[in-house]
């Protein structure tokens, strides 16, 4: 997967932009007389209540939960399994976790050290940072939710400059927030410091390989 952007988008589920994401009330014209946009939370047990749907994605929900209902993630496929219809398909995109381990690969650790700073900036500023999950622990527990797995694919990531800018970009304004001056400096001379080395990686090796996204198709039961 060629990922040209920051690598977390709104989840409509939980109700803001995340870092880096996009905001999809600026969808404007794009939105035609049967679609509905609707922001809320999973954990509102009055979101959608009663209502079914033929197709249901679910596009990188599960990392993003951290920040709105931490320790929920085991019971959101529960959540969502009333909502797809009887002969309906589920999709799941996810990605493999990867800042809790150092890679071997000098893209990898241009990358892994940029999700390792975001965490930090997130972290000191007073947020949560995303909890991924890999793709075993999301085919067991579909199935536990009452999911048949039809079919599950690994997709390689290439992150670019853009990924790049905008993780740092998002520690800059997280920085903004730090309660120590002092650290807020040395914090920004790193950030600078690390966009310069991963730059210049990615002119050189035309993208950053590392890591690897996943898609679940299911069903019910």
């Amino acid at each position: 997967m060629d990922t040209d952007f920051a690598d977390r988008a709104l989840d409509g589920g939980h109700g803001r932009p995340q870092p880096g994401g996009q905001d999809p009330r600026r969808v404007g014209s794009a939105m035609r007389p049967q679609d509905r946009l609707l922001v809320g939370n999973w954990v509102d047990d009055s979101l959608l209540a009663g209502e079914t749907f033929d197709t249901i994605l679910v596009d990188y929900l599960v990392g993003a939960i951290e920040g709105f209902a931490p320790y929920w993630q085991d019971r959101v496929f529960e959540r969502l399994r009333p909502h797809l219809a009887d002969h309906g398909r589920l999709y799941l995109v996810g990605l493999e976790p990867y800042v809790q381990f150092e890679p071997e690969t000098e893209s990898g650790k241009i990358i892994w050290e940029i999700g390792r700073v975001r965490d930090a900036c997130l972290l000191l500023a007073g947020e949560r940072p995303y909890r991924e999950f890999p793709l075993d622990w999301m085919l067991g527990r579909l199935g536990l939710a009452g999911f048949r797995i039809l079919e599950a694919r690994r997709f390689p990531i290439r992150y670019r400059a853009r990924y790049v800018n905008g993780q740092l970009n998002m520690c800059l304004a997280r920085i903004e927030r730090f309660s120590s001056n002092g650290l807020g400096m040395a914090m920004r001379a790193y950030v600078e410091e690390l966009r310069a080395r991963a730059l210049q990686l990615n002119e050189r090796q035309d993208g950053l390989w590392h890591g690897n996204d996943y898609v679940i198709a299911v069903e019910p039961m």
